[in-house]
């Protein structure tokens, strides 16, 4: 994958906090997760006549 679309360290220490220890492929994974939602939101947008996303698109 390309750049990431999360924060690592932010990532790692949410999942901490929820008393789990982080996989080095679990960042990379949710990432993916994120960059589908926001193609999802952006054809969403499109297909509602906007260029611009909007909360209700995710």
């Amino acid at each position: 994958m390309g750049d990431s679309l999360v924060v690592g360290s932010k990532v790692k220490d949410a999942i901490k906090a929820a008393g789990c220890n982080t996989a080095g492929d679990a960042t990379d994974a949710l990432s993916e997760i994120v960059a589908g939602m926001i193609t999802k939101a952006a054809d969403r947008a499109k297909a509602n006549g906007r260029k611009t996303v909007r909360g209700v698109d995710f």
